[in-house]
């Protein structure tokens, strides 16, 4: 039988070389990069390809299929630690506590969300000890100094975290019993992040939370994202400012305006709907309906002629019926969106949802995900060839492809030219061709 501890070292830390393993989303990599800082600074060395003293493996546990992926990485870790010390922290160290380190015996230290500030601590609270230690409190959120992430992704685009959590009730998502309600940072330090960041080199800041729209509420008592991008714009040498995600009853007039009128500010919407119908979404909690959904994009692409539109959908919630499916595909064939991503529902333990009648059989849900991937391929292939003949901005990734304002960081598509120029610039480029998801182009 192992014993847990809540531990706290105040001892000098030893240098340390130091692996980590990132699984799940863009949050996660920030994360990390702000524990690989941390340890950075207090003198360990991070090294990914060497054998390591201290294996961090920072977890996802968002879905089942997360879930076995993080269970795999923390098994690998145990298995080649030697003599070394296996740290598992983030989500799905949060969501099982004791009992991940009982699920997976050799595990070191497990640690919960939002420490990345105390990693020193933790790396040799790792180090020093002869047992198991397990942290099981509740979710809080510790931001690490600015100045201290060590950035592992392109030099020129970031990802800025602006708040943790989420206060949505939605029946089907796990994410606030782990990440916690809604936590904004404060706006000043906000700003702090992206000038350092554009001090850095960084031209395309993408603003990530689970709703960038609530951004603020919690320390302002008001909705303060167009404050706060008023305030990004103003930073000298940051070119493109990306917002994900919106949550659909507070893309209000207000943001829609300042992210309009803000030069830097892309006109790109990133907005998990889940689903159209007003049936499905009262039994998953999200508000209102497809038609309520079509007149918002109305009043953005009114605004924002060109915006590029994004959303996610869950097929085979329970209780979908094939007449609840053929009102979604109905939507998506009107709707006519940029991109379109879908989950097969997958039922989480823990979540109302679970409990809920008319659990779909599997195989239903593959054929509903299949029918709606198959539909917007084709909506995506016109909407692609819609933009041949036009001049568009490309920030290269690399000599000769990048990506336009319509296209997210690793989630979207890409544009191939013709010519090269050096990779984290922005050129002009004329669009010669398209894709189910992606541009041709030549210079303009």
């Amino acid at each position: 039988m192992h014993s847990y501890l809540t531990y706290s070292f105040l001892v000098e830390p030893r240098p340390s070389n130091i692996r980590i393993v990132t699984l799940g989303c863009a949050k996660n990599e920030v994360d990390s990069e702000e524990i690989a800082g941390v340890l950075a600074e207090a003198g360990h060395s991070i090294n990914a390809t060497q054998a390591a003293d201290v294996t961090i493996v920072n977890t996802c546990g968002f879905i089942e299929s997360a879930i076995n992926e993080s269970l795999q990485a923390i098994r690998t870790a145990v298995q080649e630690k030697g003599e070394g010390k296996v740290v598992v922290a983030g989500c799905l160290a949060q969501r099982m506590g004791h009992k991940l380190a009982e699920a997976v015996p050799g595990i070191d230290v497990l640690v919960g969300v939002g420490q990345m500030a105390r990693f020193g601590t933790i790396v040799e609270g790792a180090r020093s000890s002869t047992q198991p230690l397990v942290e099981e409190k509740r979710p809080e959120h510790l931001w690490a100094s600015i100045g201290t992430r060590a950035r592992t992704g392109q030099p020129w685009s970031a990802y800025l975290k602006v708040s943790e959590g989420c206060d949505h009730k939605c029946t089907f998502c796990t994410i606030p019993s782990f990440r916690g309600g809604h936590q904004s940072k404060p706006l000043e330090r906000v700003v702090q992040e992206a000038s350092a960041l554009a001090a850095e080199g960084v031209k395309e800041v993408n603003l990530i939370a689970q709703d960038v729209t609530q951004y603020g509420y919690d320390l302002y008592r008001e909705f303060t994202l167009p404050r706060l991008l008023r305030e990004l714009d103003a930073i000298e040498g940051i070119e493109w400012v990306r917002l994900l995600y919106f949550y659909p009853n507070r893309l209000t007039d207000e943001v829609i305006e300042s992210m309009a009128g803000l030069p830097s500010v892309l006109p790109y919407i990133d907005i998990p709907l889940q689903h159209v119908h007003g049936d499905i979404l009262r039994a998953m909690k999200r508000p209102w309906d497809g038609e309520r959904y079509l007149r918002l994009f109305e009043k953005v692409r009114k605004a924002m002629p060109g915006a590029a539109i994004r959303t996610t959908f869950i097929v085979g919630f329970p209780g979908e019926t094939e007449e609840h499916f053929e009102t979604l595909l109905d939507w998506v064939r009107e709707a006519r969106l940029d991109r379109v991503g879908a989950f097969a529902y997958s039922r989480e333990r823990g979540t109302p949802a679970a409990e809920l009648p008319g659990q779909v059989p599997f195989l239903v849900k593959r054929n509903r995900y299949e029918r709606l991937m198959r539909l917007q391929q084709a909506v995506g292939l016109e909407n692609g060839q819609i933009w041949i003949g036009r001049e568009v901005d490309v920030l290269l990734e690399s000599e000769t492809s990048g990506r336009t304002y319509r296209d997210a960081p690793e989630i979207d598509g890409k544009i191939d030219l013709d010519f090269s120029a050096q990779p984290g610039t922005l050129v002009r480029a004329k669009v010669t061709d398209a894709s189910v998801h992606d541009l041709v182009g030549t210079r303009a």
